[in-house]
């Protein structure tokens, strides 16, 4: 992938998100890289606004900002950390779906429930201000173990090797999320047990499905 079509993967799935609901107005922001740059958001820009050519480039070694025309999001921080501590990943994506937050803040835990679910292990951050350090610290903590990271009171975190795969896995988390708040609201939600969710990793099926996924562009 060139540097200009990371441009267009990125512009794709900004206004994906703001099309799902899953960011409203300058909320969230999402990143890729390609060699040793990733690519940000201007500050201040509504998701669904951002042209190609307006993505910012920064450099990940040095954290340089390699184009002034435009401030980067404010989350600078948090993805360039993130980028650091795991060299296999290639995108990250930062939203704001409504029952992603809403779960953070009545639990800390989102069982496995379905089979679509499987996106990898879950990660709690508890509450802190975003756009600060801090945060990006705690956030890096997690981003080299967990691809999926739930931001208490604020958001949620994907990751993965492509665009592709880390937009994927937020919509399944927020899916996830929706189906665990409903359940829960009316009963004890039945979980996997560990067995068939061991099971449903076995499948031939599944292990194409994610091997697929993560080589689409």
């Amino acid at each position: 992938m060139s540097e200009q079509q990371t441009r267009e993967e990125l512009t794709k799935y900004a206004r994906k998100s703001v099309a799902k609901g899953l960011v409203v107005g300058p909320g969230g922001n999402i990143s890729a890289r390609f060699e040793d740059t990733m690519y940000l958001p201007p500050s201040g820009f509504a998701l669904e606004d951002i042209e190609p050519e307006q993505w910012v480039p920064v450099d990940i070694p040095t954290g340089n900002i390699l184009d002034s025309t435009y401030r980067p999001s404010s989350e600078v921080l948090m993805h360039l950390f993130c980028y650091r501590v795991n060299p296999i990943m290639k995108a990250i994506v930062h939203t704001h779906p409504a029952y992603c937050i809403a779960l953070t803040l009545v639990d800390n835990e989102l069982p496995m429930l379905f089979p679509d679910q499987l996106v990898g292990d879950v990660a709690f951050v508890p509450y802190v201000v975003p756009t600060t350090d801090k945060l990006a610290n705690l956030v890096a903590e997690k981003a080299d173990r967990y691809s999926s990271i739930l931001l208490n009171n604020h958001g949620l975190v994907t990751t993965g090797k492509n665009l592709r795969e880390a937009y994927y896995r937020t919509e399944v988390m927020e899916e996830s999320a929706k189906i665990y708040l409903i359940a829960k609201s009316v009963g004890q939600p039945r979980r996997l047990t560990e067995e068939e969710y061991k099971e449903i990793q076995g499948l031939e099926s599944e292990a194409y499905r994610v091997n697929l996924l993560q080589q689409m562009k």
